[in-house]
């Protein structure tokens, strides 16, 4: 069955369209920073959007107690802070990108599953 030349135009604007938000969800995601703190605000870290530790700051006066399971927990707890907050700007990028009225969001997979399943319809539409 040969294909009219309106057809094929509408397929490759549709996706055209969806590498675009592909490429505004990876450039959005990539220039997040979520930041955490310790309990104790001696301890400091940044994350990125991937969830990969871009920067830590460990205070001078965090030496002063030589206890190295303790500092080890400020950092995770910094660190946890800041993944949970670059989870919450990943996921208000992802928001835009899919249809209204979704539960959880999982920012890292569910907009790339939208468009392959918009891929899909497309081609259910052959």
């Amino acid at each position: 069955m040969e294909r009219s030349t309106t057809e094929l135009t509408g397929r490759l604007a549709e996706y055209a369209r969806l590498a675009e938000q592909a490429k505004s969800l990876r450039d959005g995601v990539g220039e997040i920073r979520g930041t955490g703190y310790s309990p104790d605000g001696l301890v400091t870290a940044v994350v990125g959007g991937r969830g990969e530790l871009v920067e830590l700051e460990l205070d001078p006066r965090i030496y002063r107690e030589q206890n190295a399971t303790r500092l080890a927990e400020e950092i995770l707890a910094a660190a946890h802070e800041a993944a949970a907050e670059a989870e919450q700007e990943a996921t208000k990028i992802a928001e835009k990108l899919l249809p209204p009225s979704r539960g959880d969001i999982d920012p890292r997979f569910d907009p790339a599953l939208h468009m392959l399943a918009d891929t899909k319809s497309l081609e259910a539409r052959r």
